[in-house]
């Protein structure tokens, strides 16, 4: 379903490391699944083992978008980002990447693949910065700046920043998202897709299935469809 027909917002639940639990997240009818690789990040998992867990996911529910989470890759790590090798549909791009970095990346990986790219917002100004993403990418992720870290900090952007938030793109939004908040936030703001990682942990990379469920459930309770 092509992005402006599908019902919002969508939900995605990133940082799975298990095969099973990825799959069992997807049968809960999440909209997209998130596997990261960074290495250093607590939730990182290694390139041999992601086609498993993508392939998972694809038959829990084939709709499901499946995430890898990338910061700024080099021209070696290229072999590893195509979707043929890795199993995923999107590359969230979570690094300084620049526009022109973005653009060769597509050129590089081709069409089939789609490109989001993730920005760390320090301030209000930072939100300008979108513009210039908006030709090279297929979406925005918004995630809070926080010295040395690049995400799953669960720290929360400040919602009166994005109240006025409308770019051309869709985005999401990312940071503290929890079953507790997404009623305060959905009241507030219009994000296309909300992006949660350890608002629904028991420790990185380990969900609690029993929160992903809640967070489902408050996230449907908001959701719009387009067709009707």
């Amino acid at each position: 379903m092509p992005p402006a027909l599908r019902p919002s917002p969508l939900l995605k639940i990133c940082g799975l490391r298990q095969v099973d639990q990825a799959a069992a997240v997807a049968r809960l009818g999440v909209d997209a699944v998130g596997v990261i690789g960074v290495p250093g990040s607590p939730r990182w998992l290694e390139p041999s083992r992601r086609p498993e867990l993508f392939a998972a996911v694809g038959l829990a529910r084939p709709a499901c978008a499946r995430v890898l989470v990338v910061a700024d890759p080099g021209e070696g790590d290229l072999t590893d980002l195509e979707p043929a090798r890795g199993g995923h549909t999107v590359l969230q791009l979570h690094g300084s990447e620049t526009p022109e970095r973005c653009l060769h990346l597509r050129q590089r990986l081709g069409p089939d693949l789609a490109l989001w790219k993730a920005l760390r917002i320090r301030c209000r100004e930072d939100l300008e910065q979108v513009t210039s993403y908006g030709p090279v990418v297929d979406a925005l992720l918004l995630d809070a700046w926080v010295p040395g870290v690049l995400g799953g900090t669960g720290q929360c952007l400040p919602v009166d920043w994005l109240v006025a938030f409308r770019p051309t793109l869709p985005w999401w939004l990312a940071g503290g998202v929890t079953p507790e908040r997404v009623d305060s936030l959905l009241q507030q703001l219009q994000p296309d897709g909300l992006d949660a990682s350890s608002g629904v942990e028991v420790s990185p990379g380990i969900k609690d299935m029993e929160r992903v469920q809640r967070l489902v459930r408050a996230v449907r309770a908001h959701r719009r469809d387009p067709a009707q």
